[in-house]
C-alpha cells in the first residue's frame, strides 16, 4: 500500500486569475461559489461518508488549507494549513422537507451556494441530503472557484470516488499534513521576491525587444498594433446588442436542471456537421430565442461568453487554466445546423486571436488592485453578458460514494453578474445540465426550463428520429 496522496492543486500560491476571483467577492454579485449536486441511488452510511471525507482531506491536503492574505492585500494570497481544521465544520447532513423531491434538493443547493464562506477556514462544504423517495439521496459539494476550474473538479472526483460500492482496503492512507504553512508576512515576502525577480528580468527583455525592434521596426510596430486590436476584440464589446428583456440584474441565484442521453445528442451534432460544443451552444441559443419570443420580446442577438481550456499535457491537476471568449449569440437563425456552423466559425476566430487569453492579459494587473476596484473592473465585463456557457467532459465509468452509486452529477457554476450561467457535464451516458439563472433577469423559471428543453429538441431533430426528449428535473 502506498502512502502517497493525490497530485491535485499542489501549488500553495494563488495565480493572478484565482486572486482576482477570491477578492472580487467584495461585490456579492461576483461570488465565485460553485456547487456540484450528485444524484445517489441510495443513502450512504453516515459514519462511512464522514470517514470518506477525512480520507479525502488526507489525499488532497488543499482541503485542509485556508486562504491567507498578505498584509494590506499587497500580493497574492497563499494556501496554508488550517491549524484549527475540524471536519465537523465542513460536512453535515439535512433532510429534504416532507413532500419535496428534487425541487427541495435544488432549494437547499441554492441556499448553500449563496451562503458566504467562512474565510478563516478551508473554502469547501459538503452536505448529504436525505429523505428522498425510494431511499435515494443527494450529495452537494460546494467549493470556491479559486480552488479549481470545472475540469479540475472532474479530475478531483475521478481521483476520489470509488469504482465499487465496497470500501477499497488497498487504497492509499496518507497522514494529515503537519507542516506549518506561510503566514501573512511570509506571503508578502514571497510576493516581494517574485516582483524583484520580475524586475531583474526586465532589462534583459527590454534589450532583446529593443534589438528586435531595431532590426525590423516596421514589423514590430505592426505586431504591437495587431495585438492591441486583438485585445480590444477579445475583451471589448463582442458586437452584439444586449437583450433588453434580460437587462435587470439581482443578487439571487435560481437553479434549473435538465438531462438527456449523450449518444443521440452526439449523433445530432455529427449530423449537423459540428462538435458537441457547437451543438450545445446552438441548443442554448435556441432556448434563449424561444424564451424571448414567448414573452413577446424577440431580439436578434445576445452577449455571451464561453471558457476555453488552456490546460496542456504537462499541467498538473486542479487549479484554474481557462481563458474566456466573448461572442455575439445570434438568436435570429432558426436553423439549428446553420446556427452550429456560425458558432463554430465564431469560436475558431476567437481562438485564433493573438490576445485570446484575455484573463491572462489583465489578471496580473487586476490582482494588485483593491478588492472593490477589482470587482468594479471585472464586473464591468461579466455583468454585460446575457449568457455564459461551459461544457465539461465528466466521468464516463460507474462511480460510488460511500456505497451509493452516483447516477447523475449536475454542475452549478458561479454566475458573475450575467443573466445565466449554464454548464453541461457528461456523466456516464447522460448529459447533465445545470443552469444558474438570475431571477431578476429571467423572471419565469418554469418557462425558461421548457424553452431549454425545446432548444435541445431543435438540435436533436438533426439526428435519429427516435431521440428521446430531454427531461427537466424537479
Amino acid at each position: 500500500m502506498t502512502e502517497a496522496g493525490l497530485s491535485w492543486a499542489d501549488s500553495d500560491e494563488m495565480s493572478a486569475f484565482e486572486t482576482m476571483m477570491w477578492r472580487a467577492e467584495a461585490d456579492p454579485a461576483l461570488r465565485s461559489t460553485m456547487v456540484a449536486v450528485a444524484d445517489l441511488d441510495a443513502t450512504p452510511d453516515w459514519a462511512r461518508l464522514v470517514a470518506a471525507h477525512d480520507w479525502a482531506t488526507r489525499m488532497v491536503p488543499r482541503f485542509r488549507k485556508r486562504v491567507v492574505e498578505p498584509p494590506l492585500g499587497l500580493g497574492a494570497p497563499v494556501w496554508s494549513p488550517d491549524p484549527d481544521f475540524d471536519l465537523d465544520r465542513h460536512v453535515r447532513r439535512v433532510s429534504v422537507p416532507s413532500g419535496q423531491g428534487w425541487d427541495g434538493v435544488l432549494a437547499i443547493a441554492e441556499h448553500l451556494a449563496l451562503t458566504p464562506f467562512d474565510r478563516e477556514r478551508p473554502p469547501w462544504e459538503a452536505v448529504l441530503v436525505e429523505g428522498l423517495p425510494d431511499g435515494r439521496a443527494a450529495y452537494l459539494l460546494k467549493m470556491h472557484h479559486a480552488t479549481t476550474d470545472g475540469l479540475g473538479g472532474v479530475q478531483l472526483f475521478n481521483g476520489l470516488l470509488n469504482r465499487s460500492r465496497e470500501t477499497d482496503p488497498g487504497k492509499p492512507q496518507p497522514e494529515p499534513p503537519v507542516e506549518n504553512g506561510p503566514g501573512p508576512w511570509a506571503a508578502l515576502g514571497r510576493q516581494v521576491r517574485h516582483d524583484a525577480e520580475s524586475l531583474a528580468s526586465v532589462p534583459v527583455h527590454m534589450v532583446r525587444a529593443a534589438g528586435a525592434a531595431l532590426r525590423d521596426p516596421i514589423a514590430k510596430a505592426r505586431e504591437a498594433v495587431a495585438f492591441g486590436l486583438s485585445a480590444i476584440r477579445v475583451i471589448g464589446d463582442p458586437g452584439a446588442t444586449p437583450s433588453p428583456l434580460l437587462a435587470t440584474r439581482g443578487p439571487d441565484w435560481r437553479f434549473v436542471s435538465m438531462e438527456l442521453p449523450f449518444a443521440p445528442f452526439r449523433a445530432a451534432a455529427k449530423a449537423g456537421g459540428g462538435t458537441i460544443n457547437d451543438a450545445y451552444i446552438a441548443a442554448l441559443l435556441g432556448a434563449f430565442r424561444l424564451y424571448h419570443e414567448a414573452l413577446g420580446s424577440p431580439t436578434d442577438t445576445i452577449r455571451m461568453s464561453i471558457p476555453v481550456s488552456l490546460r496542456g499535457e504537462g499541467d498538473g491537476a486542479g487549479g484554474n487554466r481557462i481563458a474566456s471568449l466573448r461572442l455575439a449569440g445570434h438568436l435570429s437563425e432558426k436553423d439549428p445546423a446553420a446556427r452550429m456552423a456560425t458558432i463554430a466559425a465564431d469560436v475558431a476566430a476567437g481562438r485564433a486571436e493573438p490576445a485570446a487569453d484575455d484573463i491572462g492579459l489583465v489578471s496580473p494587473l487586476l490582482a494588485r488592485l483593491p478588492g472593490s476596484v477589482m470587482a468594479a473592473v471585472a464586473g464591468g465585463v461579466t455583468k454585460g453578458n446575457d449568457l455564459q456557457a461551459s461544457n465539461v467532459p465528466g466521468i464516463r465509468e460507474e462511480v460510488f460514494l460511500a456505497g451509493a452509486k452516483v447516477e447523475r452529477m449536475f454542475p452549478y457554476a458561479p454566475r458573475p453578474g450575467c443573466a445565466a450561467m449554464i454548464t453541461m457535464l457528461t456523466h456516464g451516458d447522460t448529459c447533465c445540465l445545470g443552469a444558474n439563472i438570475d431571477p431578476a433577469a429571467i423572471t419565469d423559471r418554469e418557462l425558461f426550463g421548457r424553452c431549454l428543453v425545446e432548444g435541445f429538441v431543435e438540435v436533436l431533430s438533426l439526428g435519429p428520429d427516435n431521440a428521446p426528449t430531454p427531461v427537466l428535473r424537479g
